[in-house]
């Protein structure tokens, strides 16, 4: 009688690794449709206080989010030099821009490694790496 080996593999994605203020933040970039740098952006009167504007993006009207303001990061007068354009689910064309301070490389994560007991709105886990932390957002959790 034949026997088999069954190995397990842990289940991976990749993300996209970025900064804001002192922390280090995550987003699984199968939501992530493009990175583009800071542009001229359009204030847009009576709106939150988190929406930094609107600008022109490939002829479409993009929102521009300032996650500072939303994750609590501290108050800067200074904008991110990098804007994340996500799609705000996987598979629509709405799409939403995140300021961000800096943009890292992806990387791949393996999914055991996310801590999902320590979540807060948006939060959809913590990862450790050898010095710091790594929040990973949820980007269908963050009230935009």
């Amino acid at each position: 009688m034949a026997t088999t080996n069954h190995v397990t593999e842990a289940a991976s994605t990749h993300v996209l690794e970025f900064d804001l203020g002192e922390n280090r933040y995550c987003v699984d970039i199968g939501y992530v449709a493009e990175i583009v740098n800071t542009d001229e952006l359009t204030a847009v009167p009576n709106t939150p206080a988190h929406i930094e504007g609107v600008m022109d993006l490939r002829g479409e009207t993009t929102k521009i989010v300032n996650l500072r303001k939303i994750f609590g990061e501290g108050e800067s007068d200074e904008l991110g030099d990098r804007i994340i354009v996500f799609k705000r689910k996987r598979e629509s064309n709405d799409r939403i821009g995140w300021l961000a301070d800096e943009v890292h490389q992806v990387q791949e994560l393996e999914t055991v490694d996310v801590d999902t007991s320590v979540s807060s709105a948006g939060i959809a886990g913590i990862v450790r790496r050898e010095t710091n932390f790594v929040l990973w957002i949820d980007p269908t959790e963050v009230r935009v």
